[in-house]
């Protein structure tokens, strides 16, 4: 909107920035863009009751998400944030307990001069499986790093491969890039998500590698989905499932997302279309790809009800979503703690504002450890939604996320 556009050039609000005073700073983007709390909190991801809380100084924006919400719901210049962001060390190679000490040596080896070989090809397919299934559980902040110095290793290895050994490299880094990719973008990081889909994609044509040029579109259309836009989303979910060499596994997450592309843009009949289709390929899947290893009837229940969610179609969001649920295994702590989230919300928009509270509870510590920013934005949307209502669950909802917040 144009008076978004110039509000940054007002003296205080630009010195209000640059001295980390969060309190004047929406107090001055409300008055100069003339919007109301319920507005601001809505392009920010807070509750209402929290923008005045932190307009009177009755509390402060300690967390880093919380001022990156308000820098990005407000649009704030990137010249005028003066704070350097720390970046943290390069974490070990080994998580302890998480891959085996042997595997990480041979790969530590090879890249100090032993020649590069299959062995040591599915000693790196293994250590990258077992990341995958560590993210699940420890979120994505925790894996970005130990996943990039792991990349970095293998990377150096493509100028020695040759033959057949080349385009078997060529997929792992395929794998590498669509999983640095779905890091970035768990972490609300757009525009590296992107690049590193962009970067799997070119090394998944290179190899033939079908499958994977399949799925790193599918996933571009997540982020679509993610960032609201249907219409994009159904696109290339479209393409994606229309890939050739795509497995049945991947054609059927590229269905559902066209569904929920759909469901986004409010078209239900189309929505419903897509997603029976998926359904039909998922139960008579025997064997997935190996960055699929999840997927299967009860993630996909799960999916049908955030579309269900955007049909506004409550009782069958809460369905669906607690059919999913009941088949996640207790390691997915960040997904239980998004579909979680997403029932909560189905919940709250169904009227029943108990249950809501009880569910959104029950998720809160896996959504503030490993579902930020995504389950813990989902949360306060619930909180939200409550106290439009005028539940008194919403209040307490709130409460308790200011103490995480």
């Amino acid at each position: 909107m144009a008076e978004e556009l110039d509000v940054w050039t007002h003296p205080d609000l630009r010195a209000a920035v640059a001295a980390g005073d969060w309190s004047t700073v929406l107090r001055r983007w409300r008055a100069l863009t003339r919007s109301s709390q319920s507005r601001l909190g809505a392009l920010v991801g807070l509750a209402q009751p929290d923008v005045s809380a932190i307009e009177n100084r009755r509390r402060e924006v300690t967390s880093i998400e919380v001022r990156q919400r308000i820098v990005t719901g407000l649009g704030v210049p990137a010249e005028l944030l003066t704070g350097r962001v720390e970046e943290l060390p390069l974490p070990s190679l080994v998580l302890p307990g998480v891959v085996a000490d042997p595997e990480a040596d041979r790969l530590v080896r090879v890249h100090s001069g032993m020649r590069l070989d299959a062995t040591s090809l599915d000693a790196v397919e293994r250590l990258l499986a077992e990341h995958r299934r560590a993210e699940d559980t420890l979120g994505a902040r925790v894996m970005n790093g130990v996943v990039t110095a792991q990349f970095t290793q293998v990377a150096t290895f493509y100028d020695q491969a040759r033959g057949p050994l080349a385009d078997r490299l060529v997929k792992i880094l395929a794998e590498y890039a669509q999983f640095l990719a779905w890091l970035a973008q768990d972490q609300d990081n757009a525009p590296a998500a992107l690049g590193w889909f962009d970067r799997s994609y070119d090394w998944a044509l290179e190899s033939g590698y079908g499958d994977m040029a399949a799925t790193t579109m599918s996933m571009k259309a997540h982020l679509a989905w993610s960032q609201g836009n249907g219409r994009r989303c159904t696109r290339l979910g479209e393409a994606a499932a229309a890939t050739q060499g795509a497995s049945a596994a991947t054609r059927a997450m590229a269905l559902q997302m066209a569904g929920r592309g759909h469901a986004l843009d409010g078209d239900a009949e189309n929505a419903y279309r897509r997603l029976d289709e998926a359904q039909r390929i998922i139960t008579g899947i025997t064997d997935a790809p190996p960055w699929l290893y999840f997927y299967g009837e009860s993630w996909f229940a799960a999916q049908r009800g955030m579309a269900e969610l955007h049909l506004g179609r409550w009782s069958r969001a809460v369905d669906s979503l607690r059919d999913g649920l009941d088949g996640f295994g207790a390691g997915f702590r960040r997904d239980r703690a998004w579909y979680g989230a997403c029932l909560a919300h189905a919940y709250a928009g169904a009227g029943e504002a108990e249950q809501a509270l009880a569910c959104a509870l029950g998720v809160l510590t896996d959504a503030s450890e490993v579902g930020r920013p995504h389950s813990w934005g989902e949360l306060h949307t619930v909180a939200s939604v409550l106290l439009r209502q005028g539940a008194r669950e919403g209040r307490a909802l709130v409460d308790a996320l200011a103490v995480l917040d």
